[in-house]
């Protein structure tokens, strides 16, 4: 996987300046992404990306291709009407971890369930940046927020486990430190045929740092290395929450019929067909 210049990269962005805080990953991810895309040699007319509401819903400002930045958990139907109107379309649903576990974690199992063929790219800071720093699901157990100053009495969500659960045909995570691991995960999710979910680990100094960890950014970032234990050598009994450990990499890839597929055979029994002009008429 090559890691294109900067210079190729600013062609895909409107703007070079960021609304995002100092030290937060999300634009490491979201050149990872627009990598991921020159890798596959996508083309830019048909690329569509869904975001929600939250700090990674705030791409839609940068990113120079069709998007669409849509209520607070419903980028996954959006993405989803997108998709079955033209199923030729590249789609990525951008979400962060509240967006995408809570008010839209619905959206995200039955997304799976039916496996879409689009990519989901989570966004992960454990913590609701944009709304000031209160605890989301993906908030571990113990750690401190806006909502919960004496610790967090609640057990996190792992995003990858639940989509995994719900159907999702490939799952994975990946880290910012670890750059170029993290292009060809989203890269590998976006040529799958079927639904993809990447979930990528996003520091964010500004809320859950602050009230978490002395480390400043560069530290929270090297912090990834030490915590990010390849799946190839994770061991759940070992590691995990009690250690603050996590598997990064490909964690399950599987092949079955696409949404589209199934929808479009359902369609032929029905006896729909398009008229001459592109419209549905259904055969009598």
């Amino acid at each position: 996987m090559t890691r294109h210049a900067t210079a190729e990269i600013r062609e895909h962005l409107r703007s070079a300046k960021t609304l995002w805080c100092p030290g937060c990953t999300n634009g490491i991810v979201t050149r990872a992404m627009i990598d991921a895309y020159l890798s596959l040699g996508l083309d830019p007319e048909k690329v569509t990306v869904v975001a929600g509401i939250g700090c990674a819903g705030r791409i839609t400002a940068y990113l120079n291709y069709s998007t669409v930045h849509t209520a607070h958990g419903r980028a996954l139907a959006v993405a989803t009407g997108a998709k079955l109107a033209d199923p030729e379309l590249i789609v990525s649903v951008v979400m962060g971890d509240g967006d995408c576990a809570a008010i839209g974690g619905n959206h995200l199992i039955h997304a799976a369930r039916r496996n879409i063929d689009m990519t989901a790219l989570v966004f992960n800071n454990s913590i609701y940046g944009m709304t000031g720093g209160q605890a989301g699901p993906t908030t571990h157990e113990g750690d401190r927020s806006k909502t919960s100053p004496f610790g967090n009495p609640e057990p996190a969500f792992d995003i990858c486990e639940l989509a995994w659960a719900a159907g999702a045909t490939y799952v994975a995570r990946g880290i910012p430190y670890a750059y170029l691991k993290l292009v060809r995960l989203i890269a590998g999710g976006i040529a799958h045929k079927g639904f993809s979910l990447v979930e990528a680990v996003s520091d964010c100094p500004t809320y859950y740092g602050r009230m978490n960890t002395k480390l400043d950014a560069a530290g929270m970032l090297a912090a990834q290395k030490e915590a990010a234990v390849a799946v190839e050598r994770y061991d759940p009994e070992r590691d995990g929450p009690i250690t603050g450990t996590y598997p990064v990499g490909l964690l399950h890839h599987v092949e079955r019929a696409r949404f589209t597929d199934i929808y479009d055979q359902v369609r032929a029994r029905a006896g729909y067909k398009p008229d001459g002009d592109g419209a549905a008429e259904s055969a009598p």
